[in-house]
């Protein structure tokens, strides 16, 4: 699809959470800015996160309405389908208005129709898997893609294809350039040891429950500061517990608590210790702000991705871990006395977490990008 002007429209896709949302946005940043971009379209559901994010940076929004797959055979998989099979005539009906040169997706349900599209329409693709186990999606189109970005080495054993490339996550360029000073400055924080604590953009109950706990003991007792993203579904029922456990939090100059941060680079370079999910993306921004993390994996997700992220992680001594049901308070703040009282041990768990780092993913998956375009 190559055109005279030396110019390409590009299709970005991917949604339902921030480690499938952010990385595409990562890129699509980087192909605006590129000489050689005509036209950038970012596909989603117009239900999920994507939409506010993308639109909020001014990229043109096109929707496709489709949901996660049901893992049953019964009536719902049968609905799914049809979902589905509309969502790839939609997604036809974009290449056949935009003609993109070239459709970049992250995985995960929201990117399967376009994707489906591409090979039916002969457009070509390039698909990036941020997991130690690639998803569903990306097993399944993969064998199509005309290229295969992929965070871990090990994931290349789940995949078909003979284009891998193993460039790690796409970050933003704030995790390179942004310094820690910088970061507290504009947080508001003072210069003294900070903590982060989060379940992902979903938020988690097991961590902030164990989190309510003890932020008081944190704050005063150690004189930590602490960053504490509950997640938007569940901001209200930590607020309350909260105010139960420690009435005057809100002056609390050491504090800092928000259902969801939109610039985690920020929040992250401010930080010397993460609590975390351990989402593919979050441990790519750790490693690239040189934090420490303890890891909480999701027992749930699926092909048991998380904890396969943290244990990779463990294994270099670049993190703590603990199991989802093993979380309290008692054990949290162990964890996190571990780092915040053994100097020595903070460092070197930051240092093997930064050898871990890879900052140019963005720049390799644009060359690729457009190496594929014919």
């Amino acid at each position: 699809m190559s055109n005279s002007e030396g110019k390409y429209t590009y299709f970005i896709t991917g949604g339902g959470t921030g480690g499938h949302i952010y990385p595409a946005v990562a890129v699509a940043d980087a192909l605006d800015k590129d000489e050689d971009t005509k036209a950038l379209y970012y596909i989603g559901n117009p239900e999920n996160l994507e939409a506010d994010i993308v639109r909020r940076r001014g990229y043109e929004f096109l929707p496709v309405n489709i949901h996660g797959m049901p893992r049953k055979v019964c009536f719902s998989l049968f609905k799914w389908s049809f979902q589905l099979i509309a969502a790839v005539m939609h997604c036809l009906g974009y290449i056949n208005t935009y003609k993109p040169d070239a459709v970049f997706g992250t995985g995960g349900y929201v990117s399967a129709p376009i994707l489906i599209a591409c090979r039916l329409a002969k457009v070509p693709y390039m698909m990036h898997d941020c997991d130690a186990q690639p998803g569903l999606v990306t097993r399944n189109l993969a064998a199509g893609a005309s290229a295969v970005s992929l965070a871990f080495e090990c994931a290349k054993d789940s995949i078909k294809n003979e284009h891998c490339f193993v460039n790690g996550n796409p970050i933003r360029p704030e995790f390179k350039t942004l310094t820690k000073f910088e970061a507290r400055e504009a947080m508001g924080l003072g210069h003294k040891l900070t903590i982060c604590i989060m379940g992902g953009s979903q938020g988690a109950h097991s961590i902030n429950d164990a989190a309510v706990e003890i932020l008081k003991t944190l704050s005063m007792k150690y004189d930590a500061q602490i960053i504490f993203q509950t997640g938007k579904k569940n901001f209200d029922r930590v607020i309350e517990q909260l105010l139960k456990i420690y009435p005057d939090y809100e002056l609390d100059k050491n504090l800092i608590v928000k259902p969801y941060f939109d610039n985690m680079a920020t929040v992250l370079k401010a930080s010397d210790i993460a609590v975390s999910r351990a989402g593919s993306l979050s441990l790519s921004e750790i490693c690239a702000s040189g934090i420490a993390p303890v890891l909480v994996p999701y027992p749930y997700a699926a092909a048991d991705h998380q904890r396969k992220n943290a244990k990779y992680l463990c294994e270099k001594g670049a993190a703590i871990y603990l199991e989802d049901n093993e979380v309290s308070e008692k054990t949290l703040l162990s964890a996190i006395l571990s780092l915040l009282t053994d100097r020595e041990k903070l460092i070197k768990v930051q240092q093997a977490a930064m050898k871990l780092a890879r900052y140019d993913g963005v720049e390799k998956i644009v060359h690729q990008l457009k190496e594929i375009i014919q």
